[in-house]
């Protein structure tokens, strides 16, 4: 008897958070509607976009290293200037 009370408290413990789901499929706070995704146009435009990033950081220079000794003035200035903030 206590098998088997042992186990149906462990059934119960264990479904627990699958009976507290709620039932509801789209995201709480969006509008009716907005759940359901980009319409066909506003995906190409967003490609569009992105691939007109892609390429204007084609255009740019790389960026080279910074040495040793102007690292450390980097990180210098930065330490120096987070000190006057915090004052």
């Amino acid at each position: 008897m206590r098998r088997h009370l042992a186990l149906l408290l462990a059934l119960v413990i264990a479904a627990g958070p699958a009976f507290a789901q709620r039932g509801e499929r789209e995201p709480r706070g969006l509008p009716p509607g907005k759940a359901q995704g980009m319409s066909k146009d506003e995906r190409q435009r967003m490609r569009d976009d992105m691939r007109d990033v892609y390429r204007n950081r084609q255009d740019r220079p790389p960026q080279r290293q910074l040495s040793p000794q102007e690292r450390e003035k980097l990180r210098r200035d930065i330490q120096d200037a987070n000190r006057d903030l915090k004052r």
